[in-house]
This record gives structure tokens, sequence and C-alpha cells, in this order.
């Protein structure tokens, strides 16, 4: 909502409440229960274990929003709701998203107060911004739930990809930081030729396996553990893809360099900004939060990407942008824009 009446201001002010009251219902399954059936205020609160004053005005909260809808029989998903909620996406991984929200969260406590520090604001506030990498490499559950996260909201993307790729003379390649491999998976399904292997932490590359065991083109991807600090990749390959990585250093363009087959080709998918120190709408968040810990921090633009891997021995063939996707798409596969570069 872009507020243009003073009400409208005071509801941005209040906005934290609603957006929390929308984490803990998903985080609780709240939209589910309802689902099964209509619930009053002191059934729900019985359900889910919440004080019973306390649990009537969170309804009522998600009421406001236009997420429940109260009837005779009891509260139920709004169609809003049931739409964007239940019709999207699985329990599980809302209340992940959710899980992420909250976890960040603490990040923007008493931001008057610390805008304005030249460093890093998360410092100041004495809070410690999670790890994703580290936190899904000491905990299997989070990286699995964490993979089937991404494989959800990643299919938009993988069938666009899987329409839009040129995939001649590809015979092996390599999906570098490729998750579930969802990506990958839709592209062996296109073309049966091809074999592809993805490169992930073990953790993720566990998860992954599990996922692709259950589709028809297992015997055609395997999962190989590494990070993007070491050098014990596999070799040679006809193309590597980075989709959604964000991980564009000359270092890192080198090494894939050397993974390549001669001619082969590197093929980068990334929601890039329009110009430097601009976030695209659906990212303006995630630069905020990331500037907090790092003032110098912004993404980088698609013309800085092609700067970096002609100085590494890339030739740049193409630069499209995929498809233009539905309304009701996620944000996280709005606006890619696919970079096709040889190597040199």
């Amino acid at each position: 909502m872009k507020p243009a009446t003073v009400d409208e201001i005071l509801e941005v002010l209040e906005a934290p409440f609603a957006s929390a009251a929308l984490g803990a219902a998903l985080e609780l399954g709240l939209f589910w229960l309802l689902e099964e059936r209509p619930l009053s205020a002191p059934a729900v609160a019985e359900r889910l274990g919440i004080p019973p004053n306390r649990c009537n005005y969170w309804l009522q909260l998600l009421e406001n929003t236009g997420l429940l809808t109260k009837t005779e029989e009891g509260y139920i998903p709004s169609p809003t709701a049931r739409q964007s909620i239940l019709g999207t996406y699985s329990r599980d991984t809302w209340a992940f998203l959710a899980q992420e929200a909250r976890e960040i969260s603490p990040v923007l406590r008493d931001l008057a107060l610390h805008i304005r520090v030249p460093g890093s604001a998360t410092a100041a506030l004495g809070f410690t911004p999670m790890n994703y990498v580290l936190a899904m490499r000491d905990s299997p559950e989070r990286a699995a739930r964490f993979t089937r996260m991404l494989y959800e909201l990643h299919q938009p993307l993988a069938r666009q990809m899987a329409e839009s790729l040129d995939m001649e003379g590809i015979r092996r390649f390599m999906d570098l930081g490729g998750g579930s491999g969802v990506v990958s998976l839709a592209l062996l399904t296109r073309h049966p030729e091809c074999r592809a292997v993805v490169v992930d932490i073990e953790n993720v590359c566990l998860a992954g396996s599990e996922i692709a065991s259950q589709t028809p083109v297992a015997d055609r991807i395997t999962y190989h553990p590494a990070d993007f600090s070491q050098r014990d990749w596999p070799a040679g390959f006809d193309m590597v893809l980075e989709c959604d990585v964000g991980e564009y250093s000359n270092d890192l363009f080198s090494r894939i360099r050397e993974v390549l087959n001669p001619n082969g080709r590197l093929v980068i998918v990334d929601q890039f900004p329009p110009a430097v120190g601009v976030a695209r709408p659906g990212q303006i968040h995630w630069a905020f939060e990331r500037s907090l810990k790092d003032p110098d921090f912004r993404f980088l633009t698609a013309v800085e990407v092609r700067e970096r891997l002609s100085n590494t021995g890339f030739e740049i063939i193409s630069e499209t942008t995929l498809g233009t996707p539905s309304m009701t798409s996620a944000t996280f596969d709005k606006g890619h824009t696919m970079i096709d570069a040889r190597r040199g």
C-alpha cells in the first residue's frame, strides 16, 4: 500500500502488528486448521493453546487484514487467503517463509536509533543476523525445509528456463548452487539427451537428491556436495548454470571457466537491478536489511556482471528477459534476466 492520507500513514505505522499476526498464523497453521471447519475464537484458542482474550484480538487483526472471514459458525479463511495462501504453496513452505521473516525481524528494532550508524547497525543493536549457509550445514532438517521451499517457489522459473534456454550441443551441465535441482529437473524433462550435476552444500544435496528420486529423470541427475570456496568441483561440462545464486566474483568465474569444456557456456539467471544502487521492487526489503549489516552492500547490475565475465575470459553471447510472468507468479520469479556467455 502506498499511503496517501493521514489514516493510511497511521496504518503503515501499525503494519508490524498485522505482519506479526500473519506470520504467527502461517507458522501455527491457522489457515489450514480453519480450512477443515469453521471455529470460534475460544475453539481456536483451545486448539492452539493461546490465552483466549489474546487469541480473540489476534483473529480480529487477521479479519481486519482481509485474511479471515467471521461467519455464524466461526472463523474461516477469506477468499483472498484461500487463493493466495492455501491455493499456492504448501503449509510447510509458508511456515518456513514466516519463520525466516521472524528471525530477521530484530534487525528493525529501534531503527530510528541506529539507522545513522556509519558501520553495522546490526552490530550496534547487538544482533547477529543468521548465516543461512552455516545454519543449513548444521541442521539437515532446516536444509531440507529450505530446499523444498525453494523447489516450490522456483517452479515458474524452472518452466521458463526449460522453454527459453537454447540447449543445442549440451549433453552434460552443472547446476551451481542449484539446491533441489528444480531448474535441472525441468531441463532434463524437456531434453532427454542431457545429464546434470547439482553442486551445493551437503545437506542441501541430500534434500535435493530425495526430491529428484521421486521424478522420472532421477537416473540422469546427480548431486555433488561442495561450496563456492572449494576447488574440488567435477569438470568436463558443456554448460554451467547459475540461477538466483547472486555470487559473481572474478575468482568464481575463473573457477567456472576451468570446469567447462572448450567453447562451454556459462548461463546466469537473476533479478538484476535496473541501475546502481536501485533495487527491484521485490528485493527492496532484502537490500535494506543487508545494508543495515553492511552499509556498502548493493546488488550488482547486469552490466557489471557482464564486465566481470569479459574480464575472466568469457564472451557474451546474449542477454534476454525471460517470459512475462503471470500476476499470480511469486515475487521470487519475476523479472529474471538470462546472460549467456561462452568460454573464450
